[in-house]
């Protein structure tokens, strides 16, 4: 319940699916997530690293960890339906 509780806060997977290629500094990030306020933006951040879906490295900006990319691989068939369904509707 707790992964849930995460994941279902909003931009939590919004930011995941943006760091999904590359390692995004906080700004990057920001401009990514497009409408995220700074304070969201930290808070948000802070929970992820705190679950270790997320890590800050210094020379690199913002990261998904092991644990995050394994996460994200998992909505693979999530985000395969959901092309699907928007066809559908457009």
């Amino acid at each position: 319940m707790a992964l849930l509780d995460l994941i279902g806060r909003r931009w939590v997977l919004r930011i995941l699916w943006e760091l999904r290629d590359e390692p995004l500094n906080f700004r990057e990030l920001q401009a990514a997530c497009g409408g995220i306020s700074p304070s969201v933006l930290n808070t948000r951040l802070a929970e992820m690293r705190e679950a270790l879906l997320v890590e800050l490295k210094a020379e690199e900006g913002y990261t998904l960890t092991k644990m995050g990319r394994e996460l994200l691989s998992q909505l693979t068939p999530l985000t395969v339906w959901s092309e699907k369904w928007a066809k559908t509707l457009g």
